[in-house]
């Protein structure tokens, strides 16, 4: 990440702006908060410069994992049930596009555990949007405990702000994992003034998105993929609960899991964690996640989420056919799927998908620079790649089912793949 290099004359001339524009607007907030925000959206806009985002910030609050974590079990050296030359040829993708870890857990233990670039298994990694279905895990997790009633209860009953407002008392638990919260979508944001990166970098980030964030369509009407209702999931967890984000995280999933720990990203010293997108974790600990899900919300013989709670993050809505709660769906075969609105056509970067999964159950974390988390209970099979983006140009494109497929190759054949 580049330094900061911004003159203060220039500085001072955002931040009057800034401010003024605040003032006028719904909600005001100090010089001091601005000036935070304009720091950060600066060393964005650097970043966004290179083709990158943000990846380093402060605060960091930490997120303890298990006291001694234990690996998971591995598979004996040429006793993998995976054939040998599929987990080569699937390693060898990974390597070749980019990745940092490459990881795939089959049937009770990892098959091939591969780290590129001096990225060692301990080491923590921006999360991007893998950082979604964890939302959705620590939603299941509180419903488990009874902290929540149900993904149809009001979000306004823990947002009490919200009650009396038309549309915002509408929002439902279930549409914070869903994207059908009716909030204004995510796109393209170039000035500092912008609601989305105002949502994003502010050191008031919450109140932001609870007081200012337009909603723009009736809650439940219509997918639109946007990080601010993710955001949104960290004041709900401890609103409900009365524990801190990074807190419920930690003791109610990773330590859970057994899994090591790291950190995340929080607005301002004891204020709101950002549950969106920046959740500072091993490789390791996203592939337990998966293998959680895999075994319907099980983890060595203790149930940690509801009965059915996986399905239903496995079940799409009417409005996107490709998304559930905060996973995507393998649902019927289309060669490229965006993040956006089905509808729009025109959205750049939608994942080229070759050819059909070669299972219909597949469903998967996926997030920014192509970082995923490929779930297929039918091949109790979890396959990860983490990385920065894939690199393009002569004929080079990451293709998202390339690795499950190259691997289900390696199996037995069987089960049923997608529908086209």
């Amino acid at each position: 990440m580049k330094s900061l290099v911004r003159s203060t004359s220039s500085l001072a001339m955002m931040l009057a702006l800034t401010v003024t524009s605040a003032a006028a607007g719904p909600s005001s907030y100090s010089a001091a908060d601005e000036a935070v925000y304009l720091e950060r959206f600066a060393r964005l806009m650097d970043a966004s410069r290179l083709g990158l985002g943000l990846e380093t910030y402060e605060p960091l609050e930490p997120v303890p994992g298990a006291r001694n974590p234990v690996p998971l079990a591995g598979a004996a050296a040429g006793n993998t049930r995976i054939a040998a030359a599929a987990l080569q040829a699937a390693e060898q993708y990974a390597a070749r596009n980019n990745s940092s870890a490459f990881m795939v857990w089959h049937d009770g233990k990892i098959e091939k555990a591969s780290f590129f670039k001096g990225m060692k298994p301990e080491d923590t990694f921006p999360s991007r949007s893998l950082a979604k279905p964890m939302t959705a895990v620590a939603i299941g997790r509180a419903l488990a405990l009874g902290k929540i009633r149900s993904l149809d209860q009001p979000v306004a009953d823990f947002i009490s702000e919200w009650r009396g407002d038309p549309r915002r008392s509408k929002i439902l638990v279930r549409h914070l994992l869903d994207m059908r919260s009716g909030f204004l979508p995510q796109g393209p944001a170039m000035t500092a003034e912008d609601i989305l990166n105002r949502a994003y970098l502010h050191p008031r980030h919450e109140q932001i998105i609870i007081h200012d964030y337009p909603v723009v369509d009736e809650p439940g009407a219509r997918y639109e993929y946007n990080n601010a209702t993710s955001e949104l999931v960290a004041v709900l967890i401890e609103r409900a609960t009365g524990v801190r984000y990074g807190e419920w995280l930690s003791r109610e999933v990773l330590q859970r899991l057994g899994s090591p720990g790291g950190t995340i990203w929080v607005n301002r010293p004891g204020g709101t964690a950002h549950s969106g997108c920046c959740l500072m974790l091993p490789a390791e600990a996203w592939l337990r996640l998966g293998v959680l899900l895999l075994q319907d919300g099980v983890w060595e013989g203790k149930r940690l989420l509801p009965a059915g709670y996986v399905q239903a993050m496995r079940t799409p809505t009417a409005e996107n056919p490709y998304y559930g709660l905060g996973v995507y769906v393998a649902g019927r075969y289309i060669a490229r799927r965006g993040f956006a609105n089905p509808a729009r056509d025109a959205e750049a970067r939608r994942v080229l998908h070759s050819e059909p999964y070669l299972a219909d159950d597949v469903f998967l974390f996926d997030g920014n620079s192509n970082q995923v988390v490929f779930i297929i209970p039918s091949r109790r099979l979890v396959v990860l790649r983490v990385g920065d983006n894939p690199p393009r140009g002569a004929g080079g494109e990451w293709d998202n089912s390339a690795l499950p497929n190259l691997l289900i190759r390696g199996l037995p054949q069987g089960g049923s793949p997608q529908p086209r």
